[in-house]
């Protein structure tokens, strides 16, 4: 069971009177001690509502954002990410910016081991745009390179699979 001191910064867990953001705000994002970090493990974290706004037109984008992290000493609470996710809808920004500010958010706030957000968009003008942004400590950069392929690989297999089902 966790103690009173390791849940001190987490605020929004539990609160019943959760008020959703209307403007972009990284500091909703809040974290707590990760209990186990003598070794490595993986976090997934998966948004299938992401929304945000073109930064042109003003027309809203919708797509699922995929977090994966190997954490240090912090771990993100999952109540502060979604409402810090929630925060992007009236934020005007393209895919790639929207996942390369939430890399920088997440980096700043835990200090991962290694973490990758992956954007998975919904299709405008028809073209999908699947964005991703990692970051790796020093120990890292290997398993940072090859993710980078994979995610590639896992892309152009995508759209292959789309080309085939038309």
């Amino acid at each position: 069971m966790r103690t009173e001191n390791e849940l001190a910064g987490v605020t929004l867990l539990g609160n019943q009177h959760t008020q959703y953001p209307t403007d972009y705000d990284p500091n909703l994002l809040e974290t707590f001690v990760n209990k186990h970090p003598e070794h490595d493990y993986l976090v997934t974290l998966d948004c299938p509502e992401f929304t945000s706004l073109c930064p042109k037109t003003g027309q809203p984008d919708f797509g699922r954002i995929i977090i994966s992290y190997i954490p240090n000493e912090r771990m993100v609470e999952s109540k502060s990410l979604k409402l810090y996710l929630f925060s992007f809808r009236n934020h005007g920004d393209f895919h790639e910016d929207c996942i390369n500010i939430i890399l920088r958010d997440l980096v700043n706030l835990m200090q991962p081991r290694y973490i990758e957000v992956q954007g998975l968009f919904n299709p405008r003008g028809g073209i999908r745009i699947l964005p991703a942004a990692s970051f790796a400590d020093e120990q890292h950069q290997e398993l940072r390179q090859q993710r980078l392929l994979t995610l590639l690989q896992q892309s152009v297999a995508a759209g292959q699979t789309a080309m085939c089902t038309r």
